[in-house]
């Protein structure tokens, strides 16, 4: 009877006849055994394979794999089998199975360089390089006149710092091949990782001579120096760049880096100028020389510069969303919001989802309390982002300064459902709910509100105010109010209105001493000339027994517009009415 032939293969370093092992670690056989084949197995096998093949080919790749593994059931030895299988495994990403397959093809049949040529590949995507050195020897050894084979084995063996070993394996490749702009490279780049600087330098110098106009060897060059502290070297370099490529943005930004560098601020902003005209300079790249202005920007030359650089950008690249947004945010940090207001729309237009921006434009909006543009702004971003808390917030807000509580509710409730995280903002929302409610009569929901505002915040002045305000209009819980009227002006001093609601709520405690020092206070910080705190200057005045000088200050509230309901009277019958 005849005995079943053997293969071994030892991983990491193939150890059958073809195999070199020159470590001898880490071994780990694999044994594959050949079965004793009939004819009819042979043929059998035969119509598999075709049939396997014909499948493969119309795609039926389920049916193909079954027919490739009943192969290998028959014929474990079948190393096209195994190369066919591994094709397909691999386009399922299955790649331990891939390697797997390919490893037992080069046991059975070493000599095929395409075995071979497949395991590289496996090996790279799994970043083995010690078993990727293997695989070129053994191809190498298939085909010694290939450079290709030389040239991957040494930029393996550089991966690993073997530095010394890549270099002579590219004389190899320059030797079979003749030299090359790619071997140049290499070599250079592996003097700079031995921190060989004239090694580095001269093999560039190489490649100039070679290639007299090609301006990304003198960017090399200049990196080169300028990384070694030889900054004069490479501003000398740079500039034979410049004079041969006038127009090329990229020397530009690398000269401005000089410059600066030798704190020549002047020439560096120059080239910058040069550089950010030149719409084929990458615009992500000038965006983050803008931001790097921002921390100067207590410096107004900073911000002037990177005002000006980010309007540029609009020249040089009119159809990008992003040139027109950076441009508003400069023209915004400059204090110049129409100006940012006109850049934000241009960059929407452009780009209608970027919601950052849109975000900045209804902020502009309110600030300057354009509340019609806040709100059709503001809803058309919804209609893109309806799930953006923040301009939830913000709608609410114009509809709130709109008088249109329920729509302002609406808003404002989907603010705080969408948001969880956000103190302020959840704080800012619950505050404006509770003034919304207050406005259409609901107090147990705007004290709610109020209540959960300060859960959150407790030191909210303007939260704290308003509950505060709205508890003494009823006349409830007046210590609970005078407290928080004090907390707010204890966070926030000197604010008219908060000294206002104090003074009216020591006046509801019939503290009359103390509210008119608040009410002095307020009237001494208003620069509204507001009627409702001078007349209810008058009514404390009233209670302090100064009768004349509360008509005065009645008569004076109404020539500043009062709209109160009772302070004809009060004048008339010189007599405080609620």
């Amino acid at each position: 009877m005849k005995l079943a032939a053997v293969l071994i293969l030892f991983t990491g370093v193939w150890a059958i006849g073809f195999a070199q092992n020159k470590t001898g670690k880490n071994n780990a056989a694999i044994i594959i055994a050949a079965k004793p084949m009939t004819a009819a197995d042979s043929g059998m096998v035969k119509q598999l394979f075709f049939s396997a093949l014909r499948e493969k080919t119309i795609e039926n790749t389920k049916l193909a794999a079954e027919l490739f593994n009943r192969v290998l059931q028959i014929d474990p030895t079948n190393d096209a089998s195994m190369f066919e299988l591994a094709g397909l495994e691999k386009a399922r990403n299955n790649y331990p199975v891939v390697q797997s397959l390919l490893e037992r093809a080069v046991t059975v049949n070493p000599n095929n360089e395409w075995y071979w040529i497949a395991l590289a590949g496996s090996y790279e995507k799994n970043n083995d390089l010690s078993k990727l050195e293997n695989v070129f020897n053994e191809l190498i050894r298939l085909n010694p006149t290939k450079p290709d084979y030389y040239y991957d084995k040494a930029n393996a063996l550089a991966i690993q710092k073997r530095y010394d070993e890549a270099l002579k394996l590219y004389d190899k490749v320059e030797e079979l091949a003749g030299p090359s702009e790619d071997l140049l490279i290499n070599r250079q780049k592996i003097y700079i990782r031995q921190g060989d600087v004239k090694k580095a330098i001269s093999a560039l110098d190489e490649l100039i001579t070679a290639n007299p106009t090609q301006v990304k060897y003198y960017m090399m060059q200049a990196e080169i120096y300028n990384s070694n502290n030889l900054n004069d070297k490479a501003l000398e370099v740079l500039l034979k760049a410049k004079n041969i490529d006038p127009q090329n943005g990229i020397v530009h930004l690398a000269l401005a880096d000089i410059y600066r560098e030798r704190k020549n601020t002047e020439a560096s902003y120059d080239e910058l100028e040069i550089a950010f005209a030149n719409p084929n300079v990458d615009l992500d790249q000038k965006l983050r020389i803008i931001l790097g202005y921002v921390p100067q920007f207590p410096e107004p030359n900073a911000r002037a510069s990177a005002l000006e650089l980010s309007r540029l950008l609009t020249i040089a690249h009119p159809a990008n969303s992003k040139a027109f947004a950076i441009y508003g945010d400069m023209l915004l940090q400059s204090e110049k919001a129409p100006e940012a207001k006109t850049a934000y729309k241009k960059a929407i237009s452009l780009d209608n989802q970027a919601y950052n921006v849109w975000e900045q434009l209804v902020r502009i909006d309110l600030s300057e309390n354009d509340v019609d543009a806040a709100i059709k702004d503001g809803e058309t971003a919804l209609s893109f982002f309806p799930n953006q808390s923040w301009m939830n917030y913000m709608v609410g807000v114009a509809w709130q300064q709109k008088n249109d509580c329920k729509k302002a509710i609406s808003y404002l409730k989907n603010a705080v459902s969408l948001e969880t995280q956000d103190k302020d903002l959840l704080t800012q929302s619950y505050s404006a709910l509770g003034d919304c409610y207050h406005s259409i009569g609901d107090i147990k929901n705007s004290d709610g509100s109020y209540e959960k505002a300060l859960a959150i915040n407790p030191d909210n002045a303007f939260t704290l105010n308003n509950y505060a305000y709205y508890l003494s209009l009823r006349n409830e819980q007046l210590d609970k109010a005078a407290q928080m009227s004090k907390h707010s002006n204890d966070l926030q001093a000197n604010t008219a209105s908060f000294e206002d609601t104090y003074a009216w709520i020591l006046f509801k405690q019939k503290k009359y001493t103390e509210a008119k020092l608040w009410i002095e206070k307020s009237l001494l910080h208003d620069k509204g000339n507001s009627p409702v705190k001078t007349e209810h200057y008058g009514d404390i005045l009233f209670f302090l027994g100064d009768t004349d000088a509360a008509v005065q200050n009645w008569t004076k509230a109404k020539a500043q517009g009062s709209k109160s309901p009772v302070l004809e009277r009060k004048i008339n019958e010189k007599k405080y009415f609620e």
